[in-house]
């Protein structure tokens, strides 16, 4: 493997990591709209390295970083009993949707590259 593409899975990770620490302080902050920008922030990490990488591992290592992240996140608290996450519906759509879906774009994302680039018409035949 190259070491640009190391580079790149690492960068990733961070993404992903970084993704998931935002979205956990943003998806309450902001209720429905801030639920919905994390969630589409970690869709818009897994799919844009995947089409980045054109691999799946392009899409499968910031949804592992977003998971592990939200995960350590969850269990996260200080000594005067705060923690990130509530109780509340949205925090729940928040882990298990997000986890849903960085699994969905991490099996279902195009390892080719574009989907509708090149020549031809949109079935992608040669004219």
């Amino acid at each position: 493997m190259s070491p640009v593409r190391l580079i790149s899975y690492a960068g990733l990770g961070v993404l992903g990591a970084v993704t998931a620490l935002t979205g956990t302080l943003v998806h309450a902050a902001w209720f429905p709209g801030g639920l919905l920008l994390a969630l589409a922030g970690t869709a818009a990490v897994c799919v844009g390295g995947s089409l980045l990488t054109r691999t799946r591992a392009g899409a499968a290592v910031p949804a592992v970083a977003w998971s592990l992240t939200v995960l350590v996140l969850l269990v996260w608290t200080r000594p005067e009993g705060d923690f990130l996450f509530g109780t509340a519906l949205g925090s729940y759509v928040f882990l298990y949707g997000g986890m849903v879906l960085a699994v969905i774009c991490a099996t279902v994302a195009p390892p080719g590259g574009l989907r509708f680039g090149g020549p031809g018409d949109l079935a992608g035949r040669p004219q």
